[in-house]
């Protein structure tokens, strides 16, 4: 693993710390469920701990009971193990350490450098400055420290409403970073925890609570996205004022973030679209959550190689999602078995094959991997109407009036007759085989340019196909309108009722992938049950991105 944090850990040894080894963590926030940015931080934060032979611990930031909830922990949890990674016993919970944060907190009144502030929040906002002017100092900051320890205690107690006080660090009201002008650092708040139930009252600030967790924990390198860079001093003052070594205590490290194109990945905004039923809950395939890419039918290990791919950087950038896309195609390529199955189907009558006749054909399951199965053919099949074009142009190699197209595993056939109803729609061909065209025939080898997938009219299976595309669209830089709602895509999601599909996929279970020739990569949704087929498309066979990158 070579980026700039691995590089930082490697000083850092070199330089005689952290002898008793390295030591990350991953520390989700229990308010939505993940997604791919999250995926991000889950590989680095596990594969910092992993490459040098360290430990990565899952620790659950609940520090607002606000918006968190179990389901949040339980999907985070099913996810992370999904990727692939193991925390093993080091489950944490910030609110495992309040009584410990209390105690801080206490200490850091008895040294002076915390009081409690009368002050609204708005009054603090407008005392706080800007980022040319300074900030302006509360007119209860010079309390006395009994009158600080027995205003917190009573806080803690439940004697005042919630906004009426809040515990703020005493730092530095003209400090150029706003983030050090006397932060709030634990507020009041009358809401039931999903952790400790009604059991406090006071809940400490986020960034109060973070690099206590991590002292707590041991934790080596506290590896954070950008946003989190302007915080860093408070960071290293809370620890510097509470005496933690600096040659054992954790440092933060930041990283850039991963933004997508036609991507949200604000929870806020996620959050938005399942309560206002935009999508149909947090798994919706269309969402960028690692359960609706679970759903999808992404695979860990494409998500995991293009984490790797995109790599770890110091400032922002926008990935193209088509690169996501292609490490998805490129694992399903290796390991999906490859099927036929007809979308938009438009019947052909073999004139010369018998009536009632079932011949099974063998066809390979995988190009590489191998495998075999039988598939049904008959005197009457389906052909995707895509493939058939009346006033075809010169260079259409699919089937048309007089022409020939090999059937995938089959025989050549040959457009004979078009039949069409009172309104003059094809309603269905009538072709001829070449009997003597398929596998180890006289003819097999006759060239003929275009080869086209197809289904047995009477034996096959019907399925719901769903096909997915964008939620969102974005403008050519990757922006969405304030309103974000108003990017949502129309025909994000498109439903086939009754595709046909060759009967060997037959009790699938769901979550297995095939690639349907011609079509694209398809999972078998969890919708699934054994008198109806559902099928999600997961990505289609055309890769932009490779093209990209090998020009």
């Amino acid at each position: 693993m070579v980026n700039f944090i691995q590089q930082e850990i490697e000083n850092d040894l070199k330089a005689g710390k952290y002898s008793e080894g390295i030591r990350t963590r991953f520390p989700p926030e229990p308010n939505g469920y993940l997604h791919i940015g999250h995926a991000k931080s889950v590989c680095l934060n596990f594969g910092l701990a992993n490459y040098n032979h360290g430990l990565c611990n899952l620790r659950f930031d609940d520090t607002n009971p606000t918006k968190e909830d179990v389901e949040y922990v339980d999907s985070i949890q099913e996810d992370i193990k999904w990727l692939g990674f193991d925390w093993g016993d080091r489950r944490f919970f910030a609110s495992d350490y309040f009584g410990k944060f209390y105690d801080f907190a206490v200490e850091l009144i008895k040294r002076g450098l915390a009081y409690v502030d009368d002050l609204s929040a708005e009054e603090i906002k407008n005392y706080r400055g800007t980022l040319t002017e300074p900030g302006k100092e509360s007119p209860f900051r010079n309390r006395s420290v009994e009158e600080n320890l027995d205003l917190f205690a009573r806080m803690k107690s439940g004697e005042f409403e919630d906004g009426e006080k809040v515990l703020r660090a005493k730092i530095d009201m003209a400090s150029p970073n706003i983030n050090m002008r006397d932060p709030v650092i634990y507020r009041i708040t009358r809401s039931h925890h999903h952790h400790t139930g009604d059991e406090w009252l006071i809940y400490p600030m986020y960034d109060f609570a973070h690099p206590l967790e991590d002292a707590i924990e041991n934790i080596t390198h506290s590896v954070c996205t950008l946003e989190f860079e302007d915080h860093r001093p408070f960071y290293d003052w809370l620890l510097d004022s509470l005496g933690f070594d600096v040659k054992t205590r954790p440092r933060q490290i930041e990283f850039a973030r991963l933004d997508l194109t036609n991507t949200i990945t604000s929870k806020r905004k996620l959050r938005q679209l399942v309560e206002e039923n935009h999508v149909r809950g947090w798994d919706d395939p269309r969402m960028p959550t690692l359960s609706g890419m679970r759903r999808r039918g992404f695979t860990p290990a494409a998500i995991k190689n293009f984490c790797n791919e995109i790599g770890v950087a110091k400032s922002n950038s926008l990935v193209d999602v088509a690169m996501l896309e292609h490490c998805v195609r490129e694992d399903l390529n290796n390991t999906a078995d490859r099927v036929m199955a007809v979308l938009n189907p438009l019947k052909v009558i073999l004139t010369n094959v018998e009536e009632g006749k079932t011949e099974y054909l063998l066809a390979d399951n995988h190009p590489t991997l191998g495998g075999k199965r039988f598939v049904p053919f008959t005197r009457e099949i389906f052909i995707e109407r895509d493939d058939f074009m009346e006033d075809a142009p010169k260079k259409f190699f699919r089937l048309k009036p007089g022409g020939e197209v090999r059937l995938k595993h089959a025989y050549i056939i040959k457009c004979e007759e078009v039949v069409k109803d009172s309104e003059g729609n094809i309603i269905e061909l009538h072709c001829s085989i070449d009997p003597t065209s398929k596998s180890g025939g006289e003819t097999a080898n006759r060239k003929i340019k275009g080869t086209i997938h197809w289904v047995s009219a009477t034996e096959n299976l019907k399925a719901e196909v769903r096909l997915y595309d964008y939620l969102l669209t974005s403008d050519e830089h990757g922006n969405f309108p304030e309103d974000f709602i108003a990017a949502l895509n129309p025909k994000s999601l498109i439903v086939i009722e009754n595709a046909l599909i060759e009967p060997s996929v037959k009790l699938t279970a769901a979550g297995t992938h095939y690639q349907f020739l011609r079509l694209g990569y398809f999972v078998v949704d969890p919708d699934t049950t054994p008198e109806k087929l559902v099928f999600n498309r997961v990505v289609g066979l055309k890769d932009s991105w490779a093209k990209v990158n090998e020009k």
